[in-house]
Formats: C-alpha cells, structure tokens, sequence
C-alpha cells in the first residue's frame, strides 16, 4: 500500500507535466518577438511629421534634445519646422542659381538642422510651431507643390531678367504656409532671439560628424553623400562596414545617440509591426515546402510568409559588395532620418538597434519606435551622424578629427 500510494501521485504528477509540454511548446513558438534592452538612452517624446518630406528635420531634433539631455541641460521641444522653414529659403536660392538643375523636392539631408542651428539660430516648438492653415498635423502637399511651381518659373527667366523681389516672393510664400518666424520669443520665462537661445542651448555643429561605407571612395576621407537631398553638398566620412557598425556600438555604450538615415522602402521594414528585417529568402525558409508548391503561389502570398513578422525568422550576411550593388542599382535610396537611441537583443540572441520614428505613437506596438536588426542596418544605411566623441579613437585617429 505504501508503495502504491508513492506511485500513482508521482504517475499523476507525469501526467499533467505530459499534457502540459505541448501547450508550453506551442506558446514559446508563437509568442513573437521578444527583445532584451542592453541599452537605451533618453530621448525625448515621439512627434509626429505627418504628411511632410520633413523626417531630416524631425532625426536631426531628436538628436539634438537627446543631446541636451545627455549634457544636463534639461528636457526641450524644438521646432523641426523652423529649420523646414530656413532650408527651403535656401533651396530654393540654390536651385535658382543652379538654372534648375538641383533637387528642389521637400527632402532634406540630416546635417541641415545644425546647419541652421549654426547659422540661424533655433527656436522651441512653442515659438514657432509651422502650423498656420487650420490643420492639427503637417500637411505639406500644397506647399511643396507650390514652392517647386515658383521657383521653375523664377528659373524661365520670363522677363529675362531676375526680378530684385523673387526672393522676398519665395520668403512670402514659405510664411503664408508656415508662418512668420518670430524676431523674440520667451522660454522658462525669459527672452530669446533664435540666435540666443541657439547660445544657451552650447550645441555646436562644428562636433558632428556624418559617416557612411562605400566601396566606391577611399577609405577615411570626407566625401559629398550623392543623394538628391543632398542639397546643400554635406560632406561624409567613408569607412569600412563593420566600423560604421562598430562606431553605433561605441556610441550607444557611451551615451550618444546616432541620427540614421536609411532606405525604409523594403517589405522587411515594417512601422505597423514595429520591426525592420533582411530575411533570408532562400528556400531554406519554407523547409518541408515543395519547390513547385513555392513557385505557384503568388507575389502576396510569399510576402506574407518571409515578411509575416509572427516570429524572428533567419537574415541574410551583409557584405560591402551586396551593400554597395544595392546602392548603385537604386535598391537603397534616400528615404527617411530616424534617430538610434539604443540596442537590444531577440529571443535569439540577434542583434537590433532601438530607433526612433517620426510617424506618431499609431499603429505601432512600441510607442512609435522600432527594433531594427543589425542586417538591415548594415544593408540599408546611406548615412549616420553622431557627436565626434561617439566615434571611437582609433577611429577618429584614422579620420584625423
């Protein structure tokens, strides 16, 4: 009796830990991504650019009040759209003067906001928020329409001699869409001009350096980034790709943040999801899948079992070579800034960089951010921007800054 009595607890306990194992199985597969933050550094809140080009302007902010916070000097909200302001002044002057032939579209690059910080000043979000046509968020469809109409008409010559007022025509233009810039603004209760206040914040832009890697320039030398929103010639540094990723690593563990400028155009990048993958997509993915069955079945159908993000699937190795082919073959473009404030890792020990977006907190399950693999980093980065003492020094020593 007494053994029996040992016995059948110890069967029931089996039992119910046997009837329990595919349940726990089955959870631990379908439970999605699972990240581990190994750092994030602060930032200030999620924005918004809406229905604007202006994602260069939005980056390059968030980096700057990251900054501010990262020096001590208190939380701020800037304005991105002092700097959209001032930026398409001078694009429109520059594309006058090149009779046309540069980019006059409503991207921008990401060292134009210190660029204007430098040059202009800076205002708080407060000041001069750019939102003067009755609507709640940017919407810029109309302006950038009407800028580029005005411009290539400057451009024609129809008098065959520039007006002394086409300037102050496209000056009017940019306030009657995004208001007047004030001369003198408060903030904490005390009076600014941009100029001032660009003083109190001690951002010099003078100490941010923008970095890429490419194949086709020399290593550690300065180049112009030749992209088309490159419009006012920004140089960058060129170095190999697993430094690029190295100085991302060094920065973050240092408590700098890093601008990203990136190709978003690729199914693996998803805001929805809040993720941005390169998967593999060899056969090896759809293992017990007949190759006939695969070629059947339609584009859709494929993109949602590469591109389902239910789970972390395998990426693909990144090579200079297969970055550079995209490059070259307008696979990467210019397409967006964001703004790197951290790195975590999945349930697999892949590596991901915690960004900041600029599409609002919507329709994103991580409060507007996103968990970018290091593959898609490697694969679709144009260019990043950081402090220079967020570049390693062996680093810096082989870029001389």
């Amino acid at each position: 009796m007494k053994l029996t009595k040992t016995i059948i607890p110890a069967l029931g306990i089996l039992l119910i830990m046997a009837a329990q194992a595919p349940v726990m199985a089955q959870k631990d597969t379908t439970k999605g991504y699972v990240f581990k933050e190994e750092v994030r550094l602060a930032a200030t809140p999620v924005k918004n650019q809406y229905r604007s080009s202006t994602c260069w302007s939005f980056g390059t902010i968030s980096l700057i009040e990251s900054e501010l916070l990262r020096m001590g000097r208190g939380e701020y909200d800037l304005s991105e759209m002092y700097v959209v302001h001032h930026v398409y002044a001078e694009k429109g002057e520059r594309y006058v003067r090149m009779h046309g032939t540069c980019n006059m579209a409503a991207g921008g690059a990401s060292p134009d906001a210190l660029y204007v910080l430098g040059k202009y000043g800076m205002v708080t979000e407060e000041a001069y928020s750019g939102k003067v046509i009755g609507e709640e968020n940017h919407i810029h469809g109309e302006l950038d329409a009407v800028l580029a109409t005005y411009v290539d008409a400057i451009v024609t010559n129809p008098n065959k001699k520039l007006t002394p007022v086409w300037k102050q025509g496209l000056q009017a233009l940019i306030e009657t869409y995004l208001g007047k810039i004030p001369a003198e603004f408060e903030s904490n209760g005390r009076k600014y001009t941009p100029r001032t206040f660009a003083e109190k914040l001690e951002i010099k832009p003078e100490d941010y350096v923008q970095i890429t890697s490419f194949n086709y320039v020399p290593l550690y030398k300065p180049f112009v980034m030749e992209v088309p929103d490159n419009w006012n010639y920004g140089q960058a540094w060129n170095v190999e790709l697993d430094q690029m990723i190295e100085v991302i690593d060094f920065a973050l563990d240092n408590g700098y943040t890093v601008v990203w400028g990136a190709d978003i155009s690729e199914k693996g990048f998803s805001h929805r999801n809040g993720v941005a993958i390169v998967p593999e997509t060899s056969f090896q993915e759809t293992a017990g899948m007949e190759r006939s069955r695969w070629e059947q079945m339609t584009q859709k159908e494929k993109d949602d079992m590469l591109y389902s993000f239910k789970s972390p699937v395998k990426e693909k190795v990144i090579t200079p070579e297969m970055r550079q082919a995209e490059f070259d073959n307008y696979l990467t473009t210019d397409d967006h800034g964001m703004h790197i404030v951290g790195r975590a890792k999945d349930q697999n020990g892949t590596k991901y960089y915690i960004v900041k977006n600029s599409w609002g907190t919507d329709n994103n399950p991580y409060g507007g951010y996103l968990y970018v693999s290091e593959a898609y980093v490697k694969l679709k980065t144009i260019s990043i921007m950081l402090h220079e003492e967020g570049v390693p020094k062996k680093i810096r020593k082989e870029l001389g800054i």
